[in-house]
């Protein structure tokens, strides 16, 4: 089979994640997670004791962090010191830790270094937020999708109440719509739409539908897979 990469890129709760992990596996290619990534860095900080706003304090833990990436038949694992932190690195303090780590440079370069290795040898779907324009450019194919600030709210309500969690729904939107303007007011690497990405607003979409569609979009750009 020719090696190919799909990057999928969009905001937070947009569904990256659960419609890559399901291309993935339809294609029987490579997932790979890098918001969880991010994460993985901002739990390393907190777990130090170093907010992840501050870029010196991040910058100066960012050469012990060991980090590893085990590709699974359902996704990615995530160790830090050899430690499964999966399921540890899923709340909201973690992932609002994520976006802010994610607006310096140099955990940028670091994180996409190693994210290119892994689609070096690989076909890969790869989701985030620079991953066509910045991490990926040369992919095969290119993806954004997006759904309304409500939907996504929505949809990360109903993941943390899985976890036990009660969430506020207008908090939820808060929050999503505070990490969209980091996301796409960082300095480097914004969040933006490539030129050459196919637009897909999953907003009134069923998981099995943009799965379909996208499995349809890189069978047009590469031939059958």
């Amino acid at each position: 089979m020719k090696k190919f990469a799909i990057a999928v890129d969009g905001p937070a709760g947009s569904g990256k994640s659960t419609v890559a992990k399901a291309v993935a596996k339809r294609l029987g290619i490579i997932y790979v997670d890098t918001g969880a990534m991010y994460r993985g860095v901002a739990y390393f900080c907190i777990q130090q004791g170093v907010s992840p706003l501050d870029e010196a304090g991040v910058l100066s833990l960012l050469k012990d962090i060991k980090m590893e990436i085990q590709p699974t038949s359902d996704g990615q694992r995530i160790f830090l010191d050899g430690e499964d932190i999966t399921s540890k690195i899923r709340t909201q303090k973690i992932g609002q830790g994520a976006s802010q780590v994610a607006t310096i440079q140099t955990v940028r370069q670091k994180l996409g270094d190693m994210q290119r290795d892994m689609a070096k040898n690989n076909s890969v779907i790869m989701d985030g937020r620079d991953i066509g324009n910045f991490v990926l450019p040369q992919a095969e194919v290119k993806i954004y999708m997006d759904a309304s600030v409500e939907e996504r709210a929505r949809r990360r309500m109903g993941e943390l109440a899985t976890k036990g969690e009660k969430p506020v729904f207008e908090v939820i939107c808060e929050e999503i719509i505070r990490r969209d303007e980091n996301d796409m007011n960082r300095l480097y690497n914004p969040l933006r739409q490539g030129k050459d990405a196919v637009y897909l607003d999953t907003t009134a979409m069923a998981i099995d539908d943009v799965v379909e569609t996208i499995i349809r979009i890189t069978e047009e750009k590469i031939g059958e897979v």
